[in-house]
Order: structure tokens, then C-alpha cells, then sequence
């Protein structure tokens, strides 16, 4: 009976260590270590304990700062280096861009070796490449590199993305925090469904979405994550999936009741409303004064924190009753100051706009905000 319950021990220890993704060892020094199974299923040995990291590709400085493993970093990507707006984990954190470079950064470009060497990462965290290209960035720096992913973001409910956070918690002794992320984005994405359940769906449409760059109106994305939060209506729905070019002309077939306007791409739509404003003034949302301006999230792959917010403000628009006990600015500041670590909307709202209505004819963003009737 001993043997038994000493075997089923065992196989729980086992069971529970398998749960994590992880296992222990020592390397030929003598260092401790623990293997753990990224993104792409590689199997890495990483240091039990790290204290020196670099995190390169779209989005991996990204979390490594909404893990507070910032002090961590010992060398950025010249792309964190050069652009500091439109991502509030560098806004909050401009020592990061005082580091030395690990290559040039931006979707498809590989880190620089020989700076990875000279700097002596205990781990690389890098995201967007195979498993290929992970395991010889490893075998000509002698790095352990570990792949994250942000998965889809269809919803805020993203395991991929939140698997992420907790393997690299996991790496960095941040696991608590990790869990802190993951239920904070799902008591967010919990608030703003329950606020908005029951209601009557408004007709809403996006536009400006920034893709490989900036774009005006007919930038828009289908099955939009700060609609689909707050149950409202999305007419690009029936394009499909993610992001779409539409024909301008769309829109008047469509007529949503309210549009939304990403900053990054407003610029691009006043000039467009200059020269084109008779089409403009055909649109229902324009000729009601339902337009309005949101914070741009997708600037080196999707910055959660501003999708958030974005979802409140475009909550209190459409449901001004459901969200009385909102200031949108406010709560996008708790979102930022929790990720984060500091309150940059007002840094964000200098460089894009910020929430608000928007007057085509003149490209003013009012920001007085709807109330309850």
C-alpha cells in the first residue's frame, strides 16, 4: 500500500510539472536551469534564474513591461529607439530607449548576433518568426531564445496571448504577476460585457485603421474587438474576419449610425473630406454629428491597454446610461498606470487627439463626452 501511495506521489509531482510547461536540470556549470515549451512547442532551457533579457520583434518589449520586468531589458530594438508615440510602454518607460541596440527592429528583421553576444541576455524573448529561424538566432548567439505570440485578438479573450504572459512570468520569476494581467484583462473584458448586455445593438463602423501603415476611411476591420466588448453592431461584420480595404461607396450603402475614427489615420481622412466633403455630408453618422475619434492601438502590433480604453470610450458613446459612472480618460489612465506603470493618456491624447467628436469641416476633436439622458 506504501509502494502505491509513494507511486501515485510521483505521478502527481510529475502531472503538476507537466501542467506548467517546465522541468528542472543544471547545465555543465553547474547553473541551474528549467526547460520550458514556447509558443511554437519548442522545447528551451532557459536559467532558473534570469536577471539580464532583450525582447525583440512587434509587441515583446511590449509585455515584457506589462510584466514589470523592465529593469530586466538590457538592449532595445533601434525602432523602440527612434519612435516614441503611439506605444505607451515606452511613453511610461523612455530609459528603455537609453540601452544599446539589438538590431534594427520592425516586422521581418532579424536581431543583430554579435550584439546580442556582447550584451549576455540570459534569454532572448522574440515574437513573428518560425521555429526555424528561433533555433539558429540560438545556435550562432549560444541564447536561449523563447518565441511569445499575440495570438488573433478576435476578443479580449485571448489564451494565446495570455499563455504568453504566463510563460514568460514564468522565465522571469513574474508568475503572480502574470496571473495579475491576464485577470485584469478579463475582469475588463467581464465589465463591458455585462454593462452593455440586453442593449439595443447600434450601427457602427470603424475607419483610419493603421496596416502596414496609415490609411483613411476605407481602412476598416470586421469583427472589430472594442465592438464586439460593448455588443455593438459592426457593418463590416459581413466582409469577414480582421482587417479590410472597402470601397468608399460601401458607406453609403451601409449607413452606420455612428462612426469611429482611429487617429492614426485622421489626418489622411480631413484631408480626404476636404476634397471629397459632398460625399462626406451623404453619410448619416456625419450629417447627425456621430463621429469620433479613438486612441490608435495597432502600432507595433496591438497595444492592449489603448484597445481597452478605446472600448469604454466607444461604450459611453453608444450607451451613455450604461457607462454614467464612467470618465473615459480616467479609466484609460487606470489602464495604463495597472499595464504599465504610469498614467499616459494625456501624453496619448497630445500626439493623436484623443477621445471626443470630431468636426470633419474643421478637424476639432470636442471633448465634451456624452451623458446619460
Amino acid at each position: 500500500m506504501r509502494r502505491l501511495l509513494a507511486l501515485l506521489l510521483i505521478l502527481l509531482v510529475v502531472s503538476i510539472s507537466g501542467c506548467i510547461g517546465s522541468s528542472t536540470g543544471t547545465t555543465e556549470t553547474g547553473k541551474a536551469t528549467i526547460t520550458v515549451t514556447d509558443t511554437l512547442g519548442r522545447s528551451v532551457e532557459v536559467p532558473a534564474k534570469v536577471s539580464r533579457i532583450v525582447a525583440v520583434g512587434p509587441g515583446a518589449l511590449r509585455l515584457v513591461v506589462y510584466l514589470n520586468a523592465s529593469d530586466m531589458v538590457v538592449g532595445v530594438e533601434d525602432f523602440e529607439k527612434r519612435y516614441n508615440f503611439g506605444r505607451p510602454y515606452i511613453i511610461a518607460h523612455p530609459e528603455l530607449r537609453e540601452l544599446p541596440t539589438v538590431g534594427p527592429g520592425g516586422p521581418g528583421k532579424l536581431p543583430d548576433f554579435e550584439a546580442l553576444i556582447g550584451l549576455k541576455p540570459d534569454v532572448i524573448f522574440i515574437t513573428y518568426v518560425d521555429g526555424k529561424t528561433a533555433d539558429d538566432i540560438q545556435a550562432k548567439t549560444g541564447i536561449p531564445v523563447v518565441v511569445l505570440s499575440y495570438g488573433q485578438l478576435a476578443t479580449f479573450e485571448d489564451e494565446e496571448l495570455f499563455k504568453s504572459l504566463e510563460l514568460a512570468g514564468r522565465i522571469l520569476g513574474r508568475e503572480e504577476r502574470a496571473r495579475e494581467v491576464v485577470d485584469f484583462i478579463r475582469a475588463i473584458q467581464d465589465d463591458l460585457m455585462k454593462r452593455t448586455a440586453g442593449v439595443e445593438p447600434k450601427t457602427v463602423f470603424v475607419g483610419g485603421i493603421g496596416y502596414k501603415g496609415a490609411h483613411g476611411i476605407e481602412s476598416t476591420e470586421a469583427e472589430y474587438p472594442p465592438f464586439i466588448v460593448v455588443h455593438a453592431r459592426n457593418v463590416a461584420d459581413e466582409l469577414g474576419k480582421g482587417h479590410q480595404f472597402i470601397d468608399k461607396e460601401k458607406l453609403l450603402e451601409w449607413q452606420p449610425e455612428y462612426i469611429f475614427i482611429d487617429e492614426g489615420g485622421l489626418k489622411l481622412i480631413l484631408d480626404d473630406y476636404s476634397k471629397n466633403p459632398d460625399f462626406y455630408a451623404s453619410l448619416r453618422a456625419v450629417k447627425n454629428g456621430n463621429v469620433y475619434g479613438i486612441l490608435p492601438y495597432n502600432f507595433y502590433t496591438t497595444n492592449v491597454g489603448t484597445a481597452l480604453a478605446d472600448a469604454y470610450f466607444i461604450g459611453k458613446v453608444l450607451y451613455p446610461e450604461r457607462f454614467s459612472d464612467v470618465d473615459p480618460a480616467k479609466k484609460a489612465d487606470e489602464i495604463y498606470a495597472f499595464l504599465v506603470g504610469k498614467p499616459v493618456y494625456a501624453t496619448m491624447r497630445e500626439q493623436f487627439g484623443g477621445f471626443g467628436k470630431i468636426d470633419l469641416s474643421n478637424g476639432t476633436i470636442k471633448y465634451s463626452l456624452p451623458t446619460s439622458p
